[in-house]
């Protein structure tokens, strides 16, 4: 089904928002070598950062999804974009790895609100028939956001330009590009359907909710936790993995994690539209299970080629099942929290898996900083978790979308 005028304009902003909030995280998995170097310490201790990141994330998930289903998707939308930003380029300034560190947990909590906002009022606003697709495209930010940290660390990172070295540190600064994203959104986007309609309309309380559907939140929690080992697992430390055992310049690690972020937007772009004929289920369990035949050259490459090849099909398996998410989660969500309820479910999974980056960091060291077992082991265990969970969820594929739902999920 065609999408209007308006409702392409709501598409960009999610996907953007998604992007550049995705690109905000990735610049410090590209920096952790430099940034452990300049602070004297071990990489395993820097690599703490991505873990508080993740697990404040959950904690902006519930609070600005619930100003999002109080005061709508839109103002509450900008508000949190612009969070991320000045947070995000914030951690240039930082004098020591404390204040690193403690900059990087705010800047979770912020970059937690921006997936639930920006899916709700997306699916809110699309045809049922188009979901499929554009919850791929809507994911799709993710690894865009990923790719467009590799092309920024690729060019810039150790290059001077008008008298200028580029180190990690102006690698932050960068975060203050998704500030102008507001700007569009304000002058462009319309709020929900959904929520206009049901503005004025009683609806229950959160906690309410969630007590009333237990189930089927406590059954996406862990959905979510191991979904978020799959994408985290297999993306922040490959970058360290390729300098750190195969010794790579970061052009070529650059290069590889291009590589693999365009398998990302593919996969996500192909399995998001393949679960309007086949199911959100079935395409996501077809989706992780490519992971397994895809390690042996993504782990154990010995050329950047073979691993560039391994990386590529192993991102068309965690962001093929990751594109169907967007519109799994809102369909089986209550509409009455669907601003806080997807991204809240989504991010407490996160937090559950958010120590995986310390602990594959300190899994490789301990071993003569063997990355490829590391590395392997995570994704072949999860990958199975993901293809037999998955079986458990409810299918609502195509349903209605509305803010007041009386029924329990």
């Amino acid at each position: 089904m065609q999408l209007t005028g308006q409702q392409k304009k709501v598409v960009l902003a999610a996907f953007l928002g998604w992007a550049l909030d995705a690109f905000d995280f990735f610049i410090l998995v590209f920096t952790l070598s430099a940034i452990a170097k300049e602070f004297g310490v071990a990489v395993h201790e820097v690599a703490y950062a991505i873990f508080l990141t993740l697990a404040m994330r959950f904690i902006g998930a519930f609070v600005f999804g619930r100003l999002g289903d109080r005061f709508g998707r839109k103002p509450v939308l900008m508000l949190d974009i612009v969070c991320y930003s000045v947070l995000g380029a914030s951690a240039a300034l930082a004098p020591s790895l404390s204040v690193f560190l403690v900059l990087r947990a705010l800047f979770g909590i912020a970059m937690g609100g921006e997936w639930g906002l920006g899916s709700s009022l997306t699916m809110e606003s699309i045809p049922p028939a188009s979901r499929g697709f554009v919850s791929g495209l809507l994911q799709c930010g993710y690894p865009t956001g990923y790719l467009l940290a590799s092309i920024v660390f690729g060019v810039f990172y150790g290059e001077s330009f008008f008298g200028i070295t580029f180190g990690w540190r102006a690698m932050f600064l960068f975060s203050l590009v998704p500030a102008l994203l507001v700007l569009f959104i304000r002058a462009h986007v319309p709020e929900s359907p959904a929520f206009t309609e049901s503005r004025n309309v009683p609806k229950p309380g959160f906690f309410a909710t969630l007590a009333a559907n237990w189930r089927v939140s406590l059954y996406a929690i862990v959905l979510m936790m191991f979904f978020n080992l799959f994408s985290h697992g297999t993306q922040d430390l490959y970058p360290t993995f390729l300098e750190k055992q195969h010794g790579f310049d970061h052009h070529t690690v650059g290069l590889v994690s291009i590589v693999a972020n365009l398998g990302a937007i593919a996969g996500g772009l192909y399995f998001g539209r393949l679960s309007e004929k086949i199911g959100r289920l079935n395409a996501i369990t077809i989706a992780s299970l490519i992971a397994l035949p895809a390690i042996p050259l993504w782990a154990y490459g010995s050329t950047p080629v073979a691993l560039a090849v391994g990386a590529f099909i192993m991102q068309i398996s965690v962001q093929g099942a990751w594109g169907v998410i967007p519109a799994h989660l809102n369909e089986i969500v209550p509409g009455a929290v669907r601003a806080t309820l997807p991204g809240f479910v989504y991010q407490i999974g996160n937090f559950l898996a958010s120590y995986n980056g310390p602990f594959q960091a300190w899994l490789a060291e301990s071993r003569g900083n063997d990355y490829s077992y590391a590395l392997a082991l995570v994704v072949a265990v999860v990958a199975v978790c993901v293809a037999i969970f998955i079986r458990f969820s409810p299918e609502k594929r195509g349903g209605t979308m509305t803010v007041v739902d009386p029924a329990p999920a």
